[in-house]
Parts: C-alpha cells; structure tokens; sequence
C-alpha cells in the first residue's frame, strides 16, 4: 500500500500562513517559520485590542465632553450627576458628538443638566 504525504496540506497550510503575513517586513513575510510566529503574535494583539478599542474610545468621549462642560463653567462627574437627575438618556458617544458639532444643543442639555443638580 502506497504512503500517504501530507504534501498538499501541508502546502495549502503554508500558504495560509503566508497570505496572512503579506505586508510584513523581512522574512516575516516569506519564510513560514518566522511568519506563523508574526501572524501568531499579530492575532494575539488583534484580539486584545479589539477589547482596548472600546475603552479607548470611551476615554476620549470623556475627554471631549470634559472639554466641553468645562467652558460653562462645570466639571465632568458634575454634569454626568446633572444629565443623570435630570433624566437625559443620552449615552456619553452621541454627548461627544453634540460637543463637537452641536454646540448649541449641548449647551441646552448642561442648562438643564445644572437646573437639575441645583
């Protein structure tokens, strides 16, 4: 009975490895060793700051809406207390995007943010 290679997986595995490391620098492109290392490491970052991602960007709406109240005179953590008793239901992304582009809107929700913590 003939022996079975495992040539062709093998390849088609390869190759796998290879397209996904297209792009990279070196040999880290082109020898499979090294890039199966590359693309390894590569997903284990990929996985981890897709989670990352998300409290990045919650940080910056923080930021911004900081910025923001700040030049009407308040703080963060008092506006978030305001917007909480007043009952705006309004999550801290739409509120960043207000501060940057809907200054008049925003000014009336801190009006109303402050009229409630009062």
């Amino acid at each position: 009975m003939a022996r079975v290679t495992s040539g062709t997986t093998a390849k088609a595995r390869h190759d796998k490895v290879i397209k996904a490391a297209k792009g990279y620098y070196g040999r880290r492109k082109n020898v499979f060793r090294v890039a199966k290392q590359a693309v390894d490491k590569a997903r284990e970052y990929s996985y981890r700051d897709r989670r990352v991602r998300k409290r990045e960007f919650r940080a910056l709406w923080i930021q911004r809406i900081n910025a923001a109240v700040r030049l009407h005179g308040m703080t963060y953590s008092q506006f978030m207390n305001g917007v909480k008793l007043a009952g705006i239901e309004v999550d801290r992304k739409m509120l960043a995007e207000l501060a940057v582009n809907e200054p008049q809107a925003f000014a009336s929700i801190v009006d109303q943010a402050r009229s409630a913590s009062q």
